[in-house]
């Protein structure tokens, strides 16, 4: 491993750009020479010990005479004595070198970039990426690198109150997130709008609805531009951003909608200094599940206003669409049958709905209906579609299916959703349905990802 590899590899494990990991080990290097050849220890917790080892002189025979010999001196050189921890450490765990970026083998390949073996100035051409899940009922902000992905979330709602300068002092001092509306009211959004809607029992308002932006809701650019700033907390320097966007209805429906829906977000993110793209929501879930079979599977995403699904090989997308039964209809289905509020079957689905037993009560019998009719709904459109495609890939392999989203958490809906699958035959060979590794969070790692091999 050279200076370049170092730096690739620190980069690769913080998330860091090349240029920041590489003024941090020139620091770095440049304190240790100076110490070490000061004479100083240098001691590292986890790791050992570095000194310098003084001049040693050797003893060589001089020519001619058989006693006579004369000294010859070495260069100094520095030693590493290994530390307890770090021998335990390289015993238990070998080390992991992370994967350059080129990939062999049909795997996404990030974007090129020349080969230096000792040249930092490569890294001026590295930004920070983001990956940003714009959903019906949250947005989930996802960066760092991709084996150490930190994500934050913020519920995608906002609710209304009469505007006085107490209610404002008393927002402000609880650090409550919130915005003037012309002076006559306070808007009060993401999580807290959530908390301030279960307190007092009211309904949140939406500026999302069915996937799409909102168009009954006059607030909903100004909500979203308020979260998502409060999401990104600063305003970009170029770095490449991926958000999602939903796919057409299966009968074609909304896509007007569709456009207009990624176009302004689009415009809302690039006037905030970053470099955006969409990405179907389907395929970021295949980004972010399926490296190991190749980017090749489907992907399924069950959010708030619809469920989402992609049919990709190697990373190309083979088929995308959505249907618009998700987790609101659920929730206005439930509470309309059952005469409570939206908001609290939102809670009882949340907390404590468990599709693998019984119901219990009205509420969880409603539930259980519901989710049994969402389920049949989208495995039925993904057999149709299935089915319906044109010019499919040819593959011998069976392929997997991941499911993710918020919809999909209650205990027991993997377990339905595969008895539909197997219900009837299937146009597709199939060779496990499996739910993501973090539901909630998996399209904005996928979004992340595509932003990441994009950068």
């Amino acid at each position: 491993m050279n200076k370049a590899d170092l730096i690739n590899e620190v980069a690769a494990r913080t998330g860091l750009s090349k240029r920041a990991a590489a003024r941090g080990i020139n620091a770095a290097l440049r304190v240790i020479s100076t110490q070490v050849v000061a004479g100083q220890v240098i001691t590292i917790k986890g790791l050992g010990s570095l000194k310098l080892r003084p001049k040693r002189r050797s003893l060589l025979p001089v020519a001619g005479k058989a006693e006579a010999k004369r000294t010859h001196a070495t260069g100094n050189t520095v030693t590493l004595k290994l530390s307890r921890t770090a021998f335990r450490t390289i015993a238990e765990e070998p080390v992991k070198l992370y994967p350059q970026p080129r990939r062999i083998g049909g795997k996404i390949t990030m974007a090129k970039e020349k080969d230096h073996d000792n040249n930092e100035a490569a890294a001026s051409s590295d930004h920070n990426a983001l990956g940003l899940d714009v959903g019906t009922s949250r947005l989930v902000l996802a960066g760092g690198a991709i084996d150490n992905v930190k994500t934050e979330t913020e519920l995608n709602a906002f609710i209304t109150v009469p505007y006085s300068k107490f209610t404002e002092n008393i927002l402000k001092q609880n650090k409550i997130h919130y915005y003037q509306n012309g002076g006559t009211a306070l808007q009060v959004y993401g999580n807290e709008a959530g908390r301030f809607a279960n307190v007092f029992n009211i309904e949140t308002r939406r500026p999302m609805m069915a996937g799409t932006l909102n168009p009954d809701e006059e607030q909903s650019m100004s909500v979203m531009e308020a979260i998502i700033q409060q999401l990104l907390k600063q305003p970009g320097k170029g770095e490449s951003l991926r958000f999602s966007v939903p796919g057409p209805g299966r009968d074609g429906s909304a896509a007007a909608d569709l456009v207009y829906h990624e176009a302004m977000l689009k415009k809302l993110l690039d006037t905030k200094g970053f470099n955006s793209k969409g990405v179907n929501e389907g395929l970021a879930v295949v980004f972010a599940e399926l490296e190991k079979e190749n980017f090749s599977g489907i992907g399924i995403s069950c959010g708030g206003g619809m469920c989402n699904v992609a049919l990709a090989f190697m990373s190309i997308p083979v088929m995308t669409f959505s249907i618009n039964k998700a987790g609101d209809y659920i929730d206005r289905s439930v509470a309309s049958v059952t005469g409570e509020g939206a908001t609290r079957i939102r809670l009882i689905k949340e907390e404590s709905l468990d599709l693998s037993h019984s119901p219990e009560d009205k509420f969880e019998s409603a539930l259980h209906i519901y989710y049994d009719d969402v389920i049949l709904s989208l495995v039925e459109s993904l057999r149709n579609a299935l089915s319906d495609a044109k010019n499919m890939p040819g593959s011998e392999k069976p392929v997997p299916i991941v499911l993710s989203g918020g919809t999909a958490m209650p205990k027991g809906f993997l377990e339905k959703f595969q008895q539909a699958v197997e219900r009837d035959k299937f146009p597709l060979a199939i060779s496990e349905i499996r739910m993501a590794r973090d539901p909630l969070t998996a399209t904005a790692r996928g979004c992340l990802i595509a932003a990441l091999y994009d950068a």
